[in-house]
């Protein structure tokens, strides 16, 4: 456990140094909110019907920016030969830097999805809904992107390829997290939803770490 914690610190550290932490993310969330209304038009009344849909859709694009470096920059300078042969297993690191992950960017990006959703004209009645999606679709992105990371690891186009391989996986927690907001927005049935985002959250987070593990060993290899 206090290896975990040591990781988890070294990762956060590493997140906020080298990254600038959520600031990128941020900047596109915040320039993806701005140019909306330039390409669907200023009525009030559109952009408030696809106001939190937006904003969850775009979380999860700002999710895919720093996921190329989670396992590269330790593999290009031997660190994760090193972390390998260390007290916590490789699923353990993966662990800690899917966690600082979405502690670093996921989370900020959770708390600034109502702000978002607020400047197109979102229901305030849906925000802390809006939250807690996010912040449970951010974990789920996360421990994804973290599973593409580990599986594009060593090739030479490795930002495409995470791209390639999360996206897909990304769909779901994106559906069921906008049909939770829109039946509730629209007094419509909406936990059914928000549990099918939980659910698939929770198997993200315990089988991504055993495939990122041997993705790792493999590449090690």
């Amino acid at each position: 456990m206090k290896a975990f914690g040591v990781l988890l610190r070294r990762e956060l550290s590493l997140a906020w140094g080298n990254g600038g932490g959520p600031l990128l993310a941020l900047t596109f969330y915040a320039c993806v909110v701005v140019l909306l209304p330039m390409a669907s038009g200023r009525a009030p009344e559109r952009l408030a019907a696809i106001a939190p849909g937006i904003a969850w859709l775009a979380l999860a694009l700002a999710a895919l920016l720093s996921l190329e470096r989670l396992f590269e920059r330790d593999y290009e300078d031997g660190t994760l030969d090193l972390l390998a042969l260390g007290p916590a297993p490789l699923e353990a690191v993966a662990v800690a830097k899917c966690l600082a992950q979405w502690l670093a960017t996921g989370a900020p990006l959770a708390l600034a999805a109502p702000v978002a959703a607020l400047m197109l004209g979102a229901d305030l009645k849906v925000m802390p809904l809006l939250v807690l999606c996010a912040l449970v679709g951010g974990l789920a992105f996360a421990f994804l992107g973290g599973l593409g990371a580990a599986l594009a690891l060593g090739s030479k186009r490795g930002g495409l390829l995470v791209a390639v391989i999360v996206l897909p996986l990304f769909a779901p927690p994106v559906i069921f997290g906008a049909g939770a907001l829109d039946g509730y927005s629209a007094g419509l049935p909406w936990t059914g939803g928000l549990l099918l985002m939980l659910a698939y959250c929770a198997g993200a987070v315990a089988l991504s770490p055993l495939a990122m593990g041997a993705a790792c060993r493999n590449a090690l290899d």
